[in-house]
């Protein structure tokens, strides 16, 4: 450009040649332009674009540079800007663009190799979660559609879509949730599964329990009937609390499986004999049950399950999943008696009669009186944690989906295996992942051992 504004007509007029003008004031004593940038400059336009190297010149004993495979950029126009080519080392490289690139390989002592070409870089896990896992995206939306239809008159009757919830103690860490499924989030209907998290006691001597409760599919108030089992467990494990912390410190085992299993049986009695007081059948309005106590006592790392009806119980040790459901046999379903607390058997477990009753009256239960016969096989489980360990009890919701689908077993691995309990909005999320055909309600309850 002219120094009277005129278009430019010559080569000498662009920017290239204002920053050699003769009338350029230089910093140094010679009247030729001297500064750092102009030696950076002339030197930088005597080697080759691509090579960094001068025409005949060997490799250079500089490491190499990171070389972009995007195509050429058109060369910059105004006075203000330099080539990528020309900028001095001394100033900020420009912002690396986009997409794949080649990453210099060099060995301390063996001088530089020639650049690797990379298509997907090494970048760490994000911490945000997935949708889902699997073959293929779920039919459902990932959020809640419709909500259920309410009654004006029974307000109360209404279920929230998730439950959330957590504590600290002793030794363990609980995070709890329940999930309206995606097939009822769909179709507006209440969330069947009832969770209910309570403490009972004070101190160290306080008890904590956990339950989980799921009506039965396609049937009306079968949210009801889990809610009514929870609150029923849960006033029984109450009222019996102070005993049953003693035998768990004490590892009773035997009296705490009898025991349990009588407090069971006695709430599905209840849920039974509220079906009959409705003109319901006791068939439609029931429910499973799936229960865990934590002593709060930070010595005592015994975990206790117990329960009636299918879900899941896992434990997740050194980065690898357990199944630990209890395996119930023939004689846990014809409703015999509970060793200890039951009459005696009509024969002995070879098949050969008894010959002779002996009249001996049935002690009474230490912790209720003695229900029905059971109707379904009772589940017990009595475990010392080691620290590091998660434990995981759920209803079929999740247990399903982690039993059929390796990726997400191997997806909650990786997000509960370092040692650190999530917090609940964490858990809620990881809890939510879902799998393509599995779309019931989703209820855990996890414990993470310090």
């Amino acid at each position: 450009m002219s120094q009277q504004g005129g278009r430019p007509t010559r080569h000498e007029d662009d920017w290239w040649g204002q920053l050699y003008d003769d009338s350029t004031d230089d910093a140094g004593p010679t009247a030729t332009a001297d500064s750092l940038d102009d030696r950076f400059a002339s030197a930088a336009d005597t080697v080759d674009p691509r090579s960094g190297t001068a025409p005949g010149d060997g490799p250079s004993d500089a490491p190499c540079a990171v070389e972009s495979t995007v195509p050429p950029q058109r060369a910059p126009t105004a006075p203000d800007e330099e080539s990528p080519r020309r900028r001095a080392p001394w100033k900020p490289p420009p912002a690396a663009p986009e997409g794949p690139a080649t990453f210099p390989r060099e060995d301390i002592g063996q001088g530089p190799r020639p650049a690797t070409q990379v298509d997907l870089p090494v970048v760490p896990a994000p911490a945000a979660t997935v949708d889902y896992v699997g073959s293929g995206p779920p039919t459902y939306d990932a959020e809640p559609t419709a909500l259920p239809v309410a009654d004006p008159d029974e307000l109360d009757d209404l279920v929230a879509d998730t439950v959330l919830d957590g504590a600290r103690y002793g030794a363990c860490t609980l995070r709890a949730v329940s999930v309206r499924g995606d097939s009822a989030r769909y179709r507006g209907e209440p969330r069947r599964d009832s969770l209910l998290t309570a403490r009972f006691g004070s101190g160290e001597q306080a008890l904590i329990l956990v339950a989980l409760a799921t009506g039965a599919r396609a049937t009306p108030g079968a949210h009801r009937a889990a809610a009514e089992v929870c609150q029923w467990i849960g006033r029984a494990v109450g009222r019996s609390h102070e005993r049953l912390g003693e035998d768990i410190r004490a590892a009773r085992r035997g009296d705490l499986k009898s025991g349990l299993h009588r407090l069971t049986d006695r709430s599905l009695g209840k849920l039974r004999a509220s079906a009959a007081e409705q003109g319901i059948d006791p068939e439609e309005y029931s429910a499973t049950l799936r229960c865990l106590l934590l002593p709060a006592h930070p010595q005592c790392r015994t975990r206790v399950f117990f329960g009636i009806g299918e879900g899941g119980l896992f434990r997740l040790r050194n980065g690898e999943w357990q199944d630990i459901e209890p395996r119930v046999t023939a004689a846990d379903t014809t409703g015999e008696a509970v060793v200890g607390f039951g009459s005696l058997p009509s024969e002995t477990p070879e098949g050969d009669r008894l010959t002779m009753d002996l009249g001996i009256p049935t002690p009474p239960s230490p912790y209720e009186p003695a229900p029905e016969p059971p109707r379904a096989p009772f589940r017990f489980r009595a475990s010392v944690a080691r620290p590091g360990d998660a434990l995981l009890m759920c209803s079929g919701g999740l247990a399903d989906p982690l039993r059929g689908e390796p990726a997400l077993c191997a997806y909650l691995s990786r997000r509960w295996s370092d040692g650190t309990p999530p917090g609940l909005a964490a858990f809620l999320a990881d809890t939510q992942v879902r799998v393509k055909g599995y779309a019931d309600d989703r209820t855990v309850a996890a414990v993470w051992e310090a």
